[in-house]
């Protein structure tokens, strides 16, 4: 049964700033976790979508500039919508609680807004439904990143944030191997809309089992408007863990993205795969990545209690840019698969451990919009992955398409996984509550 509010009451930032104590069922942490794969179930499976029908909606050797054009295009409405939904619902006051009303708004327009996508024609109707999608998927988004700090107590951190990080990767994955029924349909049109049914399968979940945490916070007389734009302000800047840990994560993904933006165009040019090879492969390569990440949350969560969540990630930053370079250098599908394993590998430690840094080291009272703010890195992964790999695939591969132009967009992304080790080292990794008392106690 869902638990709303029971009534307007409010909280000061000092109450609402600390950590949970009460521990959570683990049935809990799963559902809270959840919705994340809904979510990544669409842009898993949207990914694939835009690879295979953006170079037939656009000319002959220009698919990786188009790629990345629809990237910025649709990314735009993604990184204000987020934050500023997420700071808005800190202060929402309702029936189902601060964070459930935009979810449940946000998982309705998603079906709408993927069953445009799923029979567009034109390069110009795709992009238009794309940049609906990124709306509507944000503005849930951005509240229900709130839940992790809300509910999770500090001794649970590390279990939560695994479980987030396997379902974010299991998700990506099945919405990929959903797609990948387009192959032997040979349409895309019915496996694009089921990802929106399966999106909104794990909303509604989330609407009925998630429990609802804190009071909203008191809004002293401002205006929604005034709250939505408080979500920009420059005092964010003061918080530099935060500010850093952003960069270092918006660098990691970014190198993820490289490979899963073009891994499609790789196999087409570089390993001259057609279609039932693809067929093959892609959920091969993808459901074996998938274990290996959701096999290396957990631990990678438990290491970092032990020895630290930084050592943890610069693990994963070596190992993601170990991972690249052997795809980057595969001559066969196994040697691909290697590669692609490692980069699994980085990608599950680091989505745990990162989920649990960023939740020790933001003010818990404005966790919705703190939390957008820090997804404008994930929003961001893709396009800066398409702005360095699309143009250097069309330059190296040239209108021939060669295999080329994938291989050395691989290369260059390695240095995205040095520039996230580069970012991290500023951040102090202790918790929010442990700094403070440590400024706040004399010398």
């Amino acid at each position: 049964m869902a638990h709303g509010m029971s009534d307007a009451a409010t909280a000061s930032d000092e109450e609402l700033d600390q950590r949970p104590t009460e521990p959570l069922p683990v049935r809990q942490l799963v559902q809270i976790a959840l919705y994340w794969l809904g979510i990544n179930v669409i842009w898993g499976g949207i990914g694939i979508v835009i690879q295979e029908r953006v170079p037939e909606l656009v000319p002959a050797g220009e698919a990786g500039f188009f790629i990345a054009l629809q990237s910025w295009i649709t990314i735009v409405i993604a990184i204000i919508t987020q934050p500023t939904i997420g700071a808005i619902s800190d202060y929402t006051i309702s029936r189902w609680g601060r964070r459930k009303p935009y979810i449940a708004i946000g998982a309705t327009l998603d079906v709408v807004f993927v069953i445009g996508v799923a029979t567009s024609q034109t390069y110009l109707s795709l992009v238009a439904f794309l940049f609906l999608l990124q709306f509507s998927s944000n503005f849930a988004q951005g509240p229900f990143q709130g839940y992790v700090p809300d509910l999770v107590p500090l001794k649970q951190v590390g279990l939560a944030s695994a479980l987030v990080g396997a379902m974010q990767t299991l998700g990506f994955v099945a919405g990929a191997i959903v797609i990948s029924i387009s192959y032997q349909l040979g349409d895309f049109t019915i496996p694009t809309i089921a990802l929106g049914v399966i999106e909104f399968v794990t909303a509604v979940g989330t609407l009925l089992w998630v429990r609802e945490g804190k009071a909203a916070r008191d809004r002293h007389g401002r205006s929604w408007v005034d709250i939505g734009r408080s979500a920009w302000g420059l005092d964010i800047l003061r918080e530099r863990s935060f500010v850093f840990l952003v960069v270092s994560r918006l660098m990691f993904l970014a190198g993820i993205n490289v490979l899963l933006g073009f891994y499609v165009l790789f196999m087409e040019r570089a390993l001259a795969f057609g279609d039932e090879e693809k067929g093959f492969w892609v959920p091969l390569t993808l459901v074996s990545v998938a274990a290996l990440t959701a096999v290396s949350t957990v631990p990678s969560a438990i290491l970092s209690n032990r020895i630290g969540r930084k050592p943890v990630i610069y693990i994963a930053c070596a190992v993601g840019g170990v991972g690249l370079l052997i795809s980057a250098l595969a001559t066969g599908p196994e040697i691909f698969l290697a590669g692609a394993l490692l980069m699994g590998t980085a990608s599950g430690t680091f989505l745990a451990v990162d989920w649990a840094l960023m939740t020790d080291i933001i003010p818990k009272a404005s966790s919705g919009r703190f939390m957008g703010i820090s997804n404008i890195a994930v929003a961001l992964g893709g396009p800066v992955a398409s702005t360095i790999a699309g143009p250097i695939i069309d330059i190296v591969g040239g209108v021939e398409e060669t295999g080329a132009g994938p291989r050395a967009a691989f290369l260059a992304g390695i240095a995205l996984f040095a520039l996230a080790a580069v970012f991290l080292r500023p951040v102090d990794s202790r918790p929010r509550e442990v700094r403070l008392a440590a400024a706040a106690s004399p010398s």
